[in-house]
């Protein structure tokens, strides 16, 4: 007997409104499955979740059709509908719990509630296995209403928080939870009513399915409001350090012409061999000019990496981590701009940037799958031995970009820093791909860059020994195993140390 459009909702699952319900929450689940890979924000895959077992708890209603068909490659989970409910109620909480913050603003409350929360799914679960083995739907609808009761006693804790919430989006969730909650009272009442007067009860479930609807509709837009936020707090940071590159950049510039102006003053009032000092002096300075733009903008994308990734966990809640890592990446920044007013600095002060460098570069690392080590000669006198500042710098940027970020498996990187014969020697190595795979792997990139760190260490080496009859050098070393395959890349820096940076025997 066919069923009138003007009664589909007297009929919901006749006339097939119930399959357009379900469907029109599969693409919601989709589509924000389809975000959590895209941003890789857990808060989408629980919503997606969410969802998907919203739809399951409504899969005995379907009888015939092509959703009836998709529903039945569930073969016997398909009588778990009672489990797929709980499921989505306990879901529910979690996705709370991470939408708005419950766990930093009211973390005493949080965790009373996660816990009862872990406590009902072994409930659930135990109540799963009891039908499974006996079958038995009766008792599992009995063990089904204790469930019920249990969680409206959880779900009064967890609404007593998100009251008390000050978060802006808090109002998007009591809205969309209490339109869900009128429409299933509605719906409870009535089906009682239908079956008080013997009447069908199936016109009931459609005020269940319209607060289905209601209810995420409500939370897709929250979702899609808490992702343009993140998006213009994200704008407002990249923009803030591009006009901070543009500042650098015109002071630089400004630097330039002001030397210029000078050496060309000068030039017209010195002798010869006064005029080649200052053309010497000029273009050490220009280096050093050089070197303080690379200090001040120390390489944009390490910066721009580094502050996606604090507020990465911001946003994600890792308070903790987010603090630490700003920590150290306001320390390294200090220490950059200290040194660089000076041109050589003790080698202590150069292995404390060095290390603070290195433990932000982790950050884009699973830390158990990073290693750095360093070590350094106990006859090396830390504070008088000077070099040049942000030396080792660009040789670590190399061993982590080009070396180590596309290994795959354990990644090390160590320094080794002994005294041999009035010169300090310092070993870099890492394990990565090496120099010949790494520069195939740059070959086939559209975007080349071309790096200038190691060309400008070798002239501030130079730079750091003129006018004496000290030497320095760099060797790089390619390392292979016995059959010829790159195990990794060592770097060999050799400096002098002075007769009054020697240390005391």
């Amino acid at each position: 007997m066919g069923v009138s459009v003007d009664n589909f909702l007297e009929y919901p699952i006749q006339s097939g409104f119930l399959v357009f319900v379900i469907g029109g929450l599969a693409l919601l689940a989709l589509y924000h499955l389809f975000l959590y890979f895209q941003n890789r924000d857990s808060l989408y895959l629980i919503y997606s979740v969410y969802i998907t077992f919203m739809i399951l708890s409504q899969n005995r209603q379907i009888t015939d059709g092509f959703v009836n068909s998709a529903f039945n490659l569930l073969g016997g989970l398909r009588n778990f509908f009672t489990f797929y409910t709980e499921a989505y109620y306990i879901i529910y909480f979690f996705f709370a719990f991470k939408f708005l913050s419950i766990k930093k603003d009211f973390p005493r409350g949080y965790k009373f509630i996660r816990y009862s929360l872990y406590v009902l799914m072994a409930y659930c679960l135990v109540q799963l296995l009891i039908f499974i083995r006996t079958g038995d739907m009766t008792l599992n609808l009995n063990l089904y209403y204790i469930f019920v009761g249990l969680i409206l006693i959880l779900s009064v804790f967890l609404y007593v928080l998100i009251f008390r919430s000050k978060r802006p989006l808090r109002n998007y969730l009591i809205t969309g939870s209490f339109l869900l909650l009128i429409f299933s009272v509605w719906s409870l009442v009535v089906y009682l009513r239908l079956v008080n007067s013997g009447k069908p009860t199936e016109a009931s479930f459609s005020l269940l399915y319209i607060g289905f609807i209601a209810e995420n509709v409500v939370f897709a837009l929250s979702l899609g409001k808490k992702q343009r936020l993140v998006m213009e707090e994200r704008n407002v940071a990249q923009e803030k350090l591009i006009v901070q590159l543009k500042e650098n950049e015109r002071l630089e510039n400004k630097q330039r012409k002001k030397l210029q102006e000078d050496v060309e003053l000068l030039h017209a009032k010195v002798e010869r061999d006064q005029l080649e000092r200052l053309t010497i002096q000029y273009e050490k300075d220009m280096a050093e000019l050089k070197l303080a733009s690379l200090r001040g903008q120390m390489n944009p994308h390490f910066i721009f990496n580094a502050l996606n990734s604090i507020k990465s966990f911001i946003i994600e809640n890792h308070q903790e981590k987010a603090v630490y890592y700003l920590n150290k990446f306001s320390k390294l920044v200090r220490l950059i701009l200290s040194s660089s007013m000076e041109k050589n600095i003790s080698l202590h002060d150069e292995i404390e940037i060095t290390k603070l460098y290195v433990q932000i570069e982790k950050i884009r690392f699973d830390d158990d799958q990073f290693q750095f080590d360093i070590s350094i000669d106990d006859h090396i006198t830390m504070q008088t031995t000077k070099v040049p500042a942000l030396i080792f710098q660009p040789f670590l940027e190399n061993a982590i970009w080009h070396g180590l970020s596309s290994k795959k498996g354990l990644k090390e990187l160590s320094m080794d820093i002994t005294l041999e014969d009035d010169h300090v020697i310092v070993s870099i190595y890492d394990n990565g791909i090496g120099r010949k795979q790494a520069a195939a792997i740059k070959e086939r990139k559209v975007l080349k860059r071309k790096s200038y760190g190691i060309a400008l260490s070798e002239e501030r080496l130079r730079n750091f020994v003129h006018g004496t009859s000290e030497e320095c050098n760099i060797q790089i070393i390619d390392c292979t195993d016995e059959e010829g395959n790159s195990t990794g890349t060592r770097i060999l820096i050799t400096l002098p140390v002075s007769t009054t940076q020697k240390p005391t025997s």
